[in-house]
């Protein structure tokens, strides 16, 4: 039996520091990577969506928003389910249902049909996700938490460098109703590496303390905890930056500048070098430094290149000016992202689940708003996503230096 020791946090306790193995990081990669490869798989198809069923690109992207907004629901829910009844059941089931509406997507008749089944995707895949961070913290204590959501970036960072160029060949090779069947295989095979590899790792005390509260008492007490609300709204608005891209870059880079597919594929994947890269440098950084002294730089300069994004729009900056000022505003998402998240787990360890469930309830709740809002104002340019890209980096630094740091980059209390 693996020691523990105690983290002085309401008599939680973590395992010994140990390394996780390749096997093991292949699959909490592959599972908080579930979302993104659901998302960057289908990106290039979106045009093509849009032409088969002649919808608008507003029309479009409400699959983006439907899904960003299951995401927000169904984490609410896997989060506290798995701290009240386990990990590996909350996974399974999720699993399953996005399997099943994988192949639903693949046979929409309608956008509206589409529509309703990338909600119900959503609602499947992002119990991966909420439970695979809650099982990091279940190992692993704050610092250490920080540093294997780090490493997580590399299997996550498979998605953006592969799936749109593998999401565009099938398009263009089969029918974008392919990449949903690849979605449905995709989905099936981690139901079967969890169901034969995955041990369960909620703790007792994790399952006596959410068998003894109701889930909404437990969500009106951490909503209560002025830190983690902290870190909550800077994951939120760091997401938002994100989404607001993702939802808009096709359209943008494909339609309004005209580079085409295979382009798009290439600078989605540049762009994602440099979050892959922050992450490592992030990794090595905590060597050093707490989570939250790297957070008290990153946010600064997140916030200082996200208002040069807006200011070049509004200069009018070309093509290759933006796409380069979205790459470095981007890139902060590789030194705020796990230290945030880190950071909130820390607060309350016994409920890593429903944690873990608000801040990515959270992160895809601001996420839907703002990939809806760059929707409504589509105006053709780069103005719209630069416009929310400034504001919620901004919102994010004031929220972390208002509410979440510790003083003096130390542990303060409540």
């Amino acid at each position: 039996m693996a020691t523990v020791m105690d983290t002085g946090l309401a008599g939680a306790k973590v395992p010994a520091r140990r390394e996780p193995t390749r096997g093991e990081l292949l699959l909490l990669g592959a599972l908080t990577a579930f979302g993104a490869i659901s998302i960057d798989l289908y990106l290039p198809t979106l045009p093509v969506i849009g032409r088969d069923f002649g919808a608008t690109p507003a029309a479009v992207q409400l699959t983006f928003t439907a899904f960003f907004i299951g995401m927000a629901m169904g984490q609410l829910v896997y989060g506290p389910v798995s701290d009240r009844m386990g990990r590996r059941p909350a996974i399974l089931f999720g699993c399953t249902l996005f399997t099943v509406s994988s192949i639903a997507c693949a046979f929409a008749p309608t956008i509206d049909w589409l529509v309703a089944g990338r909600f119900v995707q959503a609602l499947g895949c992002c119990a991966g996700m909420v439970v695979a961070r809650a099982v990091v913290r279940d190992r692993y204590d704050h610092r250490d938490s920080a540093r294997i959501f780090s490493l997580l970036v590399l299997v996550l960072a498979v998605a953006p460098m592969l799936a749109p160029s593998i999401g565009g060949w099938l398009a263009a090779v089969v029918s974008w109703r392919a990449v949903f069947v690849a979605l449905a295989l995709f989905g099936a095979s981690l139901l079967a590496a969890v169901f034969f590899r995955l041990d369960e790792s909620r703790s007792a005390a994790t399952a006596d303390k959410a068998r003894g509260e109701r889930w909404w008492a437990s969500y009106a007490d951490l909503l209560g905890r002025r830190r983690l609300m902290g870190y909550i709204l800077l994951g939120g608005a760091n997401g938002a930056t994100l989404f607001s891209y993702i939802a808009t870059a096709p359209d943008l880079v494909i339609e309004v500048w005209g580079f085409t597919s295979g382009q798009f594929s290439m600078i989605f994947a540049g762009v994602a070098v440099g979050v892959i890269g922050a992450s490592q440098v992030n990794r090595v950084l905590l060597r050093r430094f707490s989570p939250d002294d790297i957070l008290s730089v990153a946010v600064l300069a997140a916030a200082v290149s996200g208002v040069l994004a807006l200011v070049l729009a509004l200069a009018g900056a070309g093509p290759w000016g933006m796409i380069g000022v979205f790459a470095l505003v981007l890139t902060s998402n590789g030194l705020i992202a796990a230290n945030a998240l880190a950071g909130a787990l820390n607060v309350d360890p016994l409920r890593a689940g429903a944690t873990s469930g608000l801040y990515g309830s959270g992160n895809f709740a601001m996420g839907a708003l703002a990939s809806g809002l760059t929707a409504a104002l589509h105006d053709g340019t780069a103005l719209p996503v630069a416009m929310v890209m400034a504001g919620s980096l901004v919102l994010g630094a004031v929220c972390y230096y208002a509410m979440a740091r510790p003083p003096s980059g130390g542990v303060s209390p409540d």
